[in-house]
């Protein structure tokens, strides 16, 4: 903690968030002797969190649960000197310096840089037995981190933008029927993608198709299991049931950037839009990583370079900015 505008609330950084970016820039943050305070919120460790198995990061040779992968996270920061706190910020003036935030409990804090780690969260559909087959039971909204655990079996996308193409193409190549659910007589995506999914033999269309239950029971090992979709039609109301083994929500994400709106420069979509090959936003002293910003890979590997970057930036901006400080 510093102390050098006579706070016992101030820091050199703070990070706001958890999950890989935030824990990474922790980290390197740490070691680099800023001594940073992470606020990881009520629920720390981001979408990883409700992730089963992770078996696409580097290290973990034989796949790991993602709140496992978290805590390992953590406690590597907590090794050097991390400080966490679970509350949540609600409030932030980013443009003063220090720059200043509220807990949700009206405690005021003041930093010299802040890295934002507040990821994002996946949309989805809102059924009951669409949450009851998450969390490892056939229901998921990444087809790169999940679509591996379904080789050789059917599947189901929803969506009908770029994503939803991108996902269902990805798992053409793992599964031999990939039903796509669009809930348009049209799709949104792109014309080229449009046009690799239409021409991929493994993909089957299904328009003005929406869900109406997620089907399943328990499997050999007595987990919950997806094993059929009940869809309807709703132009005729027909409905149909198919058999799948994995449902892939392809609806978009939504980044938790919302405090930050009007202060930072967002994308229409309010990702934060950082400069190029940089974490460095459109104000001095506040860098942003993770799925905050990253709208186009959103892996945890990912998402970790970039909680790197945040700290490795902001350590330089800070040096950069005590240098000038001490020649004034």
């Amino acid at each position: 903690m510093s102390s050098n505008n006579g706070s016992d609330k101030h820091y050199k950084t703070i990070i706001i968030g958890s999950g890989p970016a935030g824990y990474t820039a922790a980290i390197y943050a740490a070691r680099a002797d800023m001594k940073p305070l992470v606020f990881a919120g009520p629920q720390p460790g981001g979408q990883l969190m409700i992730t089963t198995d992770v078996e696409n990061y580097p290290g973990y040779a034989e796949g790991i649960g993602g709140p496992q992968m978290m805590e390992d996270f953590r406690k590597q920061a907590e090794r050097f000197d991390t400080e966490i706190k679970y509350e949540v910020i609600s409030k932030v003036e980013l443009e003063s310096h220090p720059k200043k935030m509220w807990t949700d409990s009206g405690e005021q804090y003041t930093a010299d840089t802040v890295i934002i780690s507040t990821g994002a969260s996946a949309r989805w559909l809102g059924l009951p037995s669409e949450e009851e087959y998450n969390y490892g039971g056939g229901v998921s909204a990444c087809a790169v981190c999940d679509g591996f655990f379904f080789k050789g079996m059917d599947v189901a996308v929803v969506g009908a933008g770029d994503t939803a193409a991108e996902e269902a193409l990805y798992l053409a190549k793992l599964c031999p029927k990939v039903h796509m659910f669009v809930r348009r007589d049209e799709m949104r995506a792109s014309k080229v993608m449009q046009k690799r999914v239409l021409s991929n033999p493994n993909i089957i269309v299904h328009w003005n198709t929406e869900t109406a239950e997620i089907l399943g029971g328990e499997n050999e090992r007595g987990h919950k299991a997806v094993n059929a979709v009940r869809v309807f039609n709703n132009q005729t109301q027909e409905e149909t049931t198919i058999s799948i083994k994995g449902f892939f929500v392809a609806i978009g994400h939504t980044p938790n950037t919302q405090i930050f709106k009007g202060q930072l420069d967002m994308d229409d979509n309010g990702y934060i839009i950082t400069k190029a090959d940089s974490s460095y936003t459109n104000i001095p002293g506040v860098f942003a990583s993770g799925d905050a910003q990253d709208h186009v890979y959103r892996q945890a590997v990912t998402a970790a370079g970039t909680g790197c970057m945040a700290a490795l930036d902001a350590e330089r901006w800070l040096a950069a900015r005590e240098a000038e400080m001490e020649m004034v």
